[in-house]
Formats: C-alpha cells, sequence, structure tokens
C-alpha cells in the first residue's frame, strides 16, 4: 500500500500538475464498496490519470507479457495488475476480477477496448457491463479528455503539455440478480446505457477543455 501510494503521488500526481488535469465530479466515485471505474480510452497515458482520480488503490489488468518482464512485472503486480489472456479465454483472471469487486476492490476497465480516436465513444466490449453484473457491483463512467493529444504525433520528441479533464458521471447501479448466472439481455442493455452515459460526460469533459 505504501508502494501505491508514492509511486501514485510521484507519476500520477506529477503527471496531473504537468497536464494541468481537472475534475469534475470526484465526489461521486464511491467511498466504500466495490465498482467498475470504466473511462474513456485515448491514451496510454489514461492509466496514471486514472490512478490520480481515484483516491482508493485500483486493480487493473495487464496482458500476460508484460508480467514476464522480469523487473516490469513485479513493479506492474505491486501497483494492483494482474495478468489476463487477450483472447478472452482467462477463467482465472475473469474469477480473480469478481472476487476483487466483491471483496470491495476498484476495478479499472476500459469499455471501448483499446485505445480509441476521435470524439465519439466507440462501441463497447460487453466486459464491464458482465463483470458489475457478475459482481452486483455499480459502474462509474468517466470521461478522459486531452490524454489524446499528449502523444498524437509519434514523431515527436516531448509530450504535449495540454490540459486534461476528467468528468465523472453518476454510478450505474447493476439490477439485481436472483442466480448467478447472468442474462445476455442483461448485459447488452447495461453495455447500451453505459455507452450513453459515457459519451456525455466524454462530450462534457471535452467541453471543458
Amino acid at each position: 500500500m505504501l508502494f501505491y501510494e508514492i509511486v501514485r503521488f510521484m507519476v500520477a500526481g506529477g503527471s496531473a500538475v504537468a497536464f494541468r488535469t481537472r475534475i469534475e465530479g470526484r465526489d461521486k466515485l464511491p467511498a466504500t464498496g466495490g465498482y467498475v471505474l470504466a473511462p474513456s480510452h485515448r491514451s496510454m497515458m489514461d492509466i496514471p490519470f486514472a490512478a490520480w482520480l481515484s483516491r482508493r488503490p485500483l486493480r487493473y489488468m495487464g496482458k500476460v507479457s508484460l508480467f514476464r518482464i522480469p523487473v516490469a512485472g513485479w513493479f506492474f503486480r505491486r501497483l494492483g495488475g494482474f495478468e489476463v489472456a487477450r483472447d478472452g479465454t482467462d477463467r482465472k483472471a475473469l474469477r480473480d476480477s469478481i472476487a476483487m469487486l466483491q471483496g470491495g476492490e476498484v476495478l479499472l476497465v476500459y469499455p471501448e477496448g483499446t485505445r480509441q480516436n476521435g470524439p465519439k465513444i466507440q462501441p463497447l466490449q460487453p466486459g464491464a457491463a458482465y463483470l458489475a453484473l457478475r459482481a452486483g457491483v455499480p459502474i462509474v463512467p468517466v470521461g478522459l479528455a486531452g490524454s489524446e493529444e499528449i502523444l498524437r504525433n509519434h514523431r515527436l520528441k516531448f509530450p504535449r503539455f495540454r490540459r486534461v479533464v476528467m468528468v465523472v458521471g453518476d454510478p450505474i447501479v447493476s439490477p439485481p440478480r436472483d442466480s448467478g448466472v447472468v442474462p445476455r439481455e442483461q448485459v447488452d442493455a447495461l453495455t447500451a446505457r453505459l455507452h450513453d452515459a459515457l459519451q456525455v460526460v466524454f462530450d462534457e469533459a471535452n467541453d471543458l477543455r
């Protein structure tokens, strides 16, 4: 925990200062209990920005190859990361994610999947909604604007120090279930609600820049 806080202060806090980060609606983040933190995704810099947004430690998935790098793997684990197979068949990562959420932890999931471009939220992957439904926890949409422009031109030797804005939306509460089975229609409905909510906060974040 101390290691996480030190790195968060140095890396995430330093990024927040360097990019003049503005946060709206941080008080909407649940103070206790597990939830899925679901930001828009435009840059690798979204990770430290999300860590600065949440005062509670984050858990997040990473591809297996990252954890096989001797020093980096240890570093990622100490910072809340855990391995997941990229082909979507990793049942252990799924079980671990549900256990973390039910245990009161915060799980960072980018529902757009990979990094995207532009002002429109792309079609979402169903994972965030499924995990929230399966664990019985809310999803919190976050519009994160400005990070795309930091390293948009890969020929640049230095990042562009543009303002970054994060807008937190109202938590989306998962409907109660009578069994452990999560119907596909519930996953699709919650994914659609998340998409709409994420577009709203992403638009607000872009407007505030």
